[in-house]
């Protein structure tokens, strides 16, 4: 998926390492050996990755190191790109459709790391049963997934109230939608 989106395998590994270790700071020659790839493809990679203000770099006992902008605009973004692409969440998405018509989902709690009051957000017509089956059988957790089933009505009228739980959901930027069917309502 990455492959198609950007053309360097080097700039693929490099987005993938600062966007998955967003507070490590690496240098030229160690992200060599980490990556295993040529010195040249890192040194100009790191440059364009610069250039498009997604990396910064400050000079540390005689080095250069580069370190990843959090205020990138489209540093969220990107980080859920990378961490869609590096899990089985596009799986568990499309295993999760075959229960009803979902016309939204958002992946929180368990499956980014954070405390949440549940771990998925459904909008649609769902067969619960089902879905509460498939997620205590092929999902492997230490504690049971938790999850809300609103109506596409009731989840609207949510957003109108502006109501805490659903606000906190699409505001977090740890949170993956990945599913957004209601996005004209949303935007309104």
């Amino acid at each position: 998926m990455l492959k198609r989106l950007f053309t360097s395998n080097t700039r693929i590994k490099l987005l993938t390492l600062f966007l998955l270790n967003p507070d490590e700071e690496y240098f030229i020659r160690e992200l060599t050996r980490k990556l295993d790839e040529q010195i040249n493809s890192i040194r100009r990679e790191l440059d364009n990755l610069k250039k498009m203000g997604l990396l910064k770099s400050k000079m540390k006992n005689r080095k250069k190191f580069y370190v990843v902008n959090k205020q990138f605009v489209i540093f969220n973004d990107l980080k859920n790109i990378v961490i869609k692409a590096m899990s089985g969440k596009d799986d568990l998405v499309k295993k999760i459709m075959k229960f009803g018509e979902v016309e939204f989902l958002a992946l929180l709690g368990v499956f980014v790391d954070k405390p949440s009051p549940v771990d998925l957000l459904l909008v649609g017509d769902m067969d619960k049963a089902k879905l509460q089956e498939f997620l205590n059988t092929e999902i492997e957790t230490e504690k049971p997934i938790r999850f809300s089933i609103l109506s596409k009505d009731d989840f609207l009228y949510r957003v109108k109230c502006k109501d805490q739980f659903i606000s906190s959901i699409l505001t977090d930027p740890d949170n993956i939608i990945a599913i957004n069917k209601l996005d004209k309502y949303l935007s309104a």
